[in-house]
């Protein structure tokens, strides 16, 4: 683990599972933390933090979190697919007040974005070449949605107002994989963790998107920013293959795609979408 930052880091979304994890690892770390989140924090606050309640849609009380603080790592807002109007607040607005505080404050911002920015892209078939960062936006949801819109906040703010930021695009971060897709997105807890202190720490960032996904051999994706922070992947889900390499959905949708399950919600296709995502055919 880096040093701990000079500023304090601000830590949306802190009582979900990954900010849960976030908040211990960095907390234990020496990391001087204020995190913020809808629902109460439900651990004991780790050393040198603090924990304030807070909506995204209210700008004024994230401004105030934000202050003094050097960079926001924001996991915060709807993290799985939900309506329009469910994912409309947290996600959109919630992030207009993130990238304003941190343009009040100077601070860089850690996006949690997701594949499912991308996940209308068809999975590599054989030596088919990998996705890179600068591929196409093809959401697969209005979650997904919310991540390309926050990617792109990212970009207008850096190039309009210099903020930093670090787009990670979160694969499948859990325990350990729960079926054979996962062994492509994969991102274990202690890589989270790493990446996180990784981005905050850099001594610059510009406007970065990462693979934000173990060191999996079955890897979707190929190119990306991650030499620009110093961070590289120290877990593989190839350990998890024998017991989960097997699993399918039985879906032919959800098999099809990179973004798996979400794909599928509400498909209303009788043929499957051009590989190509301007093509007729």
């Amino acid at each position: 683990m880096t040093t701990p930052p000079a500023k304090p880091v601000l830590l949306t979304g802190a009582s979900g599972n990954l900010g849960r994890a976030l908040a211990r690892e960095l907390g234990a770390a020496g990391w001087t933390l204020r995190l913020t989140d809808i629902t109460p924090f439900p651990d004991a606050l780790p050393p040198g933090a603090s924990f304030v309640k807070a909506d995204l849609n209210e700008g004024l009380a994230l401004v105030r979190q934000a202050e003094g603080c050097g960079a926001i790592l924001h996991f915060g807002g709807v993290s799985v697919e939900r309506p329009f109007e469910e994912v409309l607040g947290p996600n959109l607005r919630g992030l207009y007040h993130v990238y304003e505080a941190a343009r009040r404050e100077g601070a860089r911002v850690i996006f949690a974005s997701s594949n499912h920015s991308i996940g209308f892209h068809e999975r590599p078939r054989g030596n088919e070449a990998k996705i890179d960062v600068d591929c196409a936006f093809r959401p697969d949801g209005y979650y997904g949605l919310s991540k390309v819109y926050g990617e792109l906040m990212g970009r207008m703010y850096w190039d309009k107002h210099g903020v930093e930021n670090v787009n990670l695009r979160i694969g499948s971060c859990f325990p350990k994989p729960i079926d054979a897709r996962m062994l492509a997105t994969w991102l274990s807890y202690a890589d989270l963790v790493r990446l996180c202190a990784a981005a905050v720490t850099a001594p610059r960032s510009g406007h970065a998107v990462i693979w934000a996904a173990s060191a999996n051999p079955r890897t979707f994706w190929g190119k990306d920013h991650r030499e620009r922070i110093g961070w590289k992947p120290l877990d593989s889900s190839e350990t998890f293959a024998g017991e989960v390499g097997g699993i399918l959905s039985g879906d032919p949708v959800v098999e099809r795609y990179q973004g798996g399950s979400y794909p599928a919600i509400e498909y209303s296709r009788t043929a499957p979408s051009p590989r190509d995502a301007f093509s007729l055919e």
